[in-house]
């Protein structure tokens, strides 16, 4: 159970997003797309780290996602593991 507390809390990209929904009982990107206010293809390239979101949308994923900025930045890889706001 510990590994898999520890390797939950380095994830990032779709991993970490995925451990997100399960935990906050989301059933698809859709869902939490709608929630944020934007696209489910752009959520979905934001966590597979194929684009980075603009700034201004740091509020809102971090409210739906129920996060802070630095684990949602850090999920993003745009702050690394050690890295502190």
């Amino acid at each position: 159970m510990a590994a898999t507390k520890a390797r939950t809390k380095n994830a990032t990209g779709l991993e970490w997003l995925r451990g997100r929904m399960d935990k906050l009982g989301y059933r698809s990107l859709e869902e939490v797309a709608t929630q944020i206010g934007i696209n489910r293809g752009n959520l979905y390239r934001y966590f597979s780290l194929e684009t980075r979101p603009s700034v201004a949308l740091l509020p809102d994923l971090c409210s739906a996602l129920k996060a802070s900025p630095a684990e949602v930045l850090k999920a993003l890889e745009i702050l690394g593991p050690n890295d502190r706001l």
